[in-house]
């Protein structure tokens, strides 16, 4: 997206001037910017975007009545970057930047461990290379996950089938090593994203080389995990490679990626204490633990079940073309590829007094009756396969009219899990699920127009238009199979599938309508459609009928330059998030238990609002914001408790209200030459206000919602060979039950408040390699996201460059 300058650069533009290292996107500039020159002229390093395109508007005397000449940034950089939307320096909202200079420094496995220490924000993330890692923002909850957006390079890797821990951004089709920049847009104000941008927008930026490269890079890492009857090491490695050249108008990359890591226990098999005096027939066991879990209740803990020790391996490919058709034209093609297997082992602590495992059946401990299920102690392993595949086209004049298209097909080809019905070991019966035929289409049309300061007519204006379409298809099946590791499908069991298909069209316009105030304004239609919605059991099918809702949201924001340093703005949105296709049609089945999906769920229609004020000083950027969602119609998996038997599906939650404040900072050489820090504190109040299916939950927290977060990272250089980071984490009181009936929540089962602290060391002996030495979790705390989080986590990594 391009734009013009204009007299008066703002505080975030100022702040760009002295930062050299951290580069934050220029989001909140009192004046659009073009990007046709950088873009065009690919060998410019322009990791830092605005640090020396901004310089001149800078320094410049900002009363003056001389309009500035054109300056022009790029949001690529690092070598160049792959084609995708530019950054629009005219969005409303709170905008933060990690880039590629300061998470080398970190201890980063995998895409998402670059926004660990992001403003209120954090990643579900159990395990390194946990699949399930979703993104928890503001009064977002980490089982929301289609309240966030995540784009590569402009290609939608969110995963918007469903909205909880099973369906988490496709991370994978991103190698860290390709990362240039990570932008993180908080809340729904712009026109340009839909309403699953209610939590947050994460806009990853990769880079493309700009002459012959390679590069090989190695990691190792290894964890102690002590808990219950679990006592040893988790070890994992990672290895890739990458290529590069730029050859005339023509760019390639091409990366490989092997990954094997090996988990602590995810999920134990509990029990409520009995009070049954024991039986004669009863086995007596010995080996069980027992504690009081997050309600306070006795439990005994059997073994490790459900998800179990997970083994997860990983293959990733990634192939990116771009091509200058004209100086001004731009064609680039993505391919990615990501393959996946884990195996989910499961064990028993419970012993016979011959020595023998037991796992299922009534049993004697302690003198009293435990009735142990046949499948509490089931294995499971599966595999995936995952195509992405991208298009893209736009065009880079510096004034007039810009065009953008990309498209995306995101396919898997096979996706199969299998799970056992008993714990006994063996190749025993089980259940198949086959997710073949699953996936997404995008289509984004993008126009821009940025008039030249002697346009007439349309004033410092800069205008956006665009149009949207996704497609997301959901095919499950599941059969019995009488060997559950290797048996072809027997009998059918269940089977759910359907489709949701979203267009919309949007404008916005940034009027500069006076020397220090902006006005952003916009609005968004969309259609939303659901249909071939059908769910069978056995051997009776049942059609959804199709459902659809349009909307229109509009977007507005006000900012005000008060001095050269200080910017104040006020952002007000609506935004809608429509239900996707596992909440709609895929429910669940449990035994002879059914739960229920809801065909007829009604979109989530949010009301946000933001004050912000940012302060560029010294060296540094300050931001404060006040932030306020009231989301009427949430959906949420509960059980409504109004009739008789309950029915647990997801519901539409009446109105829930999340408001906070956050502070956040960022600066360079603080205090003494080259410390860099980075640290945030926020705090979030979100509560339930109406819920008439569950009465009782009215005025408590929501869910998985903490209290407080806080991070703080700071990187030492020590001239250009060494670096030294320090980093903590801050998680404070949230609740795992919408009633807030989890008293005791610093155990398994439970949500805990933490403080986690990491650290790393690197050391370049050239300019050509890099030597790596780090730990997470330094003093091995041990928490809980229900599942247990890493124990005390060492790295090792070596890297080499051409």
């Amino acid at each position: 997206m391009l734009y013009f300058a204009s007299r008066r650069p703002c505080a975030r533009a100022r702040r760009h001037a002295r930062l050299t290292a951290f580069a934050l996107v220029p989001l909140s500039l009192a004046t659009p910017i073009a990007s046709a020159a950088a873009d065009a002229n690919p060998s410019l390093d322009t990791d830092v975007p605005a640090t020396h395109s901004l310089q001149a508007a800078a320094t410049a005397t900002p009363t003056s009545n001389v309009v500035l000449p054109t300056v022009t940034v790029s949001a690529s950089g690092g070598g160049g970057a792959a084609i995708g939307p530019t950054f629009d320096p005219n969005l409303p909202a709170s905008t933060e930047t990690v880039t590629r200079k300061q998470f080398e420094n970190w201890n980063v496995v995998n895409t998402e461990d670059t926004l660990k220490y992001m403003p209120n924000l954090a990643v579900r993330k159990r395990f390194i290379g946990d699949l399930n890692s979703i993104i928890a923002v503001r009064g977002t909850s980490n089982t929301q996950s289609a309240r966030g957006l995540v784009y590569a390079d402009g290609l939608l890797l969110s995963n918007l089938l469903g909205s909880s821990y099973s369906f988490p951004p496709r991370w994978s089709m991103v190698f860290p090593d390709e990362i240039r920049r990570i932008d993180v847009i908080y809340g729904p104000f712009s026109a340009l994203y839909p309403g699953n941008s209610l939590g947050a927008t994460v806009l990853i930026s990769t880079r493309m080389p700009t002459k012959f490269e390679a590069d090989a890079d190695v990691k190792a890492f290894t964890q102690h995990f002590d808990l219950f009857g679990v006592n040893r090491n988790f070890n994992g490695s990672q290895a890739s490679a990458t290529i590069g050249n730029r050859i005339g108008k023509f760019s390639f990359f091409i990366g490989a990626h092997h990954f094997e890591n090996t988990s602590q226990p995810l999920q134990f098999a509990t029990l409520a204490q009995s009070s049954t005096p024991a039986k004669a027939g009863d086995v007596p066991v010995s080996g069980a633990y027992f504690y009081n879990n997050q309600t306070n209740a006795p439990t005994a803990v059997i073994g490790v079940n459900g998800e179990g020790i997970e083994h997860a391996v990983q293959d990733q490919l990634k192939l990116k073309m771009q091509y200058d058709f004209t100086p001004t034209v731009q064609g680039a093609f993505t391919l990615g590829y990501w393959h996946r297997t884990y195996n989910s082992q499961t064990s028993t602590f419970l012993f016979d007094a011959n020595g023998k495992p037991i796992y299922s059946g009534l049993v004697n401990i302690g003198g009293y009756e435990y009735n142990i299920p046949a499948s509490a102690l089931a294995p499971s392993l599966g595999w995936s396969e995952n195509w992405l595949y991208g298009l893209a086209l736009k065009t880079r004049n510096a004034t007039g009219w810009n065009g953008e298209a990309i498209a995306s097909y995101y396919d898997v080809s096979s996706n199969v899990a299998r799970t056992a019905n008993t714990g006994n070991p063996g190749n025993g019966p089980g259940v198949v699920t086959f997710g073949d035929g699953t996936g997404w289409k995008t289509l984004d049309l993008k126009a821009t127009w940025t008039p030249p300061s002697s346009a007439a007519g349309l004033g410092n204006h800069a205008l956006t238009f665009g149009y949207h379409y996704d497609d997301y298809f959901l095919d499950n099946e599941t059969y019995n199979t009488a060997a559950w590791i290797d048996g072809a499908a027997g009998s059918f069991a269940n089977a759910f599938k359907g489709r949701t298909q979203t267009q919309a069209a949007y404008a916005q316009d940034a009027w500069r309508f006076l020397p220090r105030w902006k006005f952003v304004y916009g609005v968004r239609y969309e259609d939303w459609q659901a249909y071939d919605g059908s769910q069978a059991i056995g051997t009776a099918a049942l059609p959804y009928p199709n459902a659809g809702q349009r909307h229109f949201s509009p977007k507005a924001s006000l900012s005000f330059d008060v001095t050269d340093e200080l910017t104040l703005r006020a952002s007000i949105a609506r935004a809608y998030r429509f239900p996707t296709v596992s909440e709609l049609f895929q429910g669940q089945i449990n035994g002879s238990s059914i739960v229920n999906n809801n065909p007829n769920l009604r979109p989530e229609d949010d009301l946000s609002k933001e004050l912000t004020a940012e302060w560029a000083h010294g060296k540094g950027l300050y931001r404060l914001s006040l932030f306020q969602d009231d989301v009427k119609n949430t959906i949420f998996s509960q059980t409504d408790t109004t009739v008789i038997p309950n029915v647990t599906s997801f519901q539409n939650i009446g109105k829930v209200r999340s408001r906070g404040i956050e502070f956040s900072y960022q600066g360079e050489d603080v205090l003494v030459r080259g410390l860099d820090l980075l640290g945030s504190v926020a705090y979030t109040q979100s509560k339930i206000l109406a819920n008439a299916q569950n009465p009782a939950t009215v005025g408590k927290y929501f869910y998985r919602i903490p209290l407080w977060r806080a991070d703080l990272a700071a990187t030492y250089h020590i001239g250009e060979r060494y670096a030294v980071t320090m980093a903590a984490r801050y998680s404070g009181r949230e609740y795992n039950t919408l009633t807030n009936t989890d008293t005791n929540p610093n155990v398994f089962g439970g949500t805990s408040t933490y403080t986690v602290a990491d650290a790393k060391f690197t050391f370049r002996p050239t300019k050509l390699s890099e030597i790596g030495v780090g730990v997470d979790n330094i003093f091995d705390a041990r928490y809980f996201v229900y599942h247990p989080y890493p124990g005390r986590t060492f790295y090792v990594e070596g890297r080499l460059r051409m």
